[in-house]
């Protein structure tokens, strides 16, 4: 993790979670840390859990991802604030809204949950990879994915519908290998990841999920993910790792 050592990361949705993990695990491997999320507050409450000499190194910043002015406005306040761009992005902020896909009324869930999961990856990505690209550095870009981007779980008639929330999984998934392509046609040196955990314990998961989930099915700590983070990032320059996927021991799907 020499190479790593002073360069900023941004971490979106960081406010709790594995996004909170992900920033806690990046500062204390010695990046400069920028948390992204609705919740400004919880992240400066982040800093209090570091040990001292590291909590100058998370910044927190408002932001909304699937604004594309929030994202812009957040690259440009690293620029002015830490005289740096981003080089390694973790693409952590997504939901699951509660609701059905072929419900009623249901537009409002469904487009948050797209606009979130897609636009807010697709915004972050596009703005972090440029700024790599412009500067010729090394970079890396790492999207949060889900098993539900592999396989669309089944959970049965006493759980509620996931509703698009396993689409927008997949269509990351797309979008790895998409990244993958490009970032090689411009001839750069910035890799992509996708991490794929099976069930994380956090407050994603809408509370009539979560409290049915957690007594029936294993899961996974966000610092599971953090460490797998870590791991992708600190692989030699020249290694593609492409996807990760992480369950828990004793996961039924």
């Amino acid at each position: 993790m020499e190479r790593w050592q002073g360069k900023v990361a941004m971490v979106t949705g960081a406010s709790s979670g594995i996004g909170a993990a992900c920033a806690k695990a990046l500062v204390c491997a010695g990046f400069v840390v920028v948390g992204l999320a609705r919740r400004q507050e919880r992240i400066a409450e982040l800093q209090q859990e570091l040990p001292t000499h590291y909590r100058s190194n998370l910044h927190a910043y408002k932001c909304d991802v699937k604004r594309e002015e929030n994202v812009r406005d957040a690259f440009k306040w690293i620029q002015q604030k830490l005289g740096a761009g981003v080089d390694v992005l973790v693409n952590n902020a997504g939901i699951i809204e509660t609701t059905e896909l072929s419900g009623r009324q249901n537009t409002n869930e469904i487009h948050n949950t797209i606009e979130t999961n897609l636009m807010g990856t697709i915004f972050c990505t596009r703005e972090a990879f440029n700024s790599m690209r412009e500067r010729n550095v090394e970079g890396h870009v790492l999207i949060i994915n889900s098993v539900a981007g592999l396989q669309v779980p089944n959970l049965g008639p006493d759980l509620p519908s996931l509703n698009v929330y396993p689409a927008t999984k997949f269509a990351l998934r797309a979008m790895n290998e998409i990244y993958r392509q490009e970032f090689q046609r411009h001839t750069t040196r910035v890799r992509i990841t996708t991490i794929s955990p099976g069930i994380v314990d956090t407050d994603i998961l809408p509370t009539s999920i979560r409290s049915v989930v957690k007594e029936i099915m294993p899961s996974l700590k966000s610092a599971d993910i953090a460490d797998a983070v870590l791991w992708a990032i600190g692989t030699p320059p020249n290694v593609q790792v492409h996807n990760i996927t992480i369950k828990p021991m004793g996961e039924k799907f």
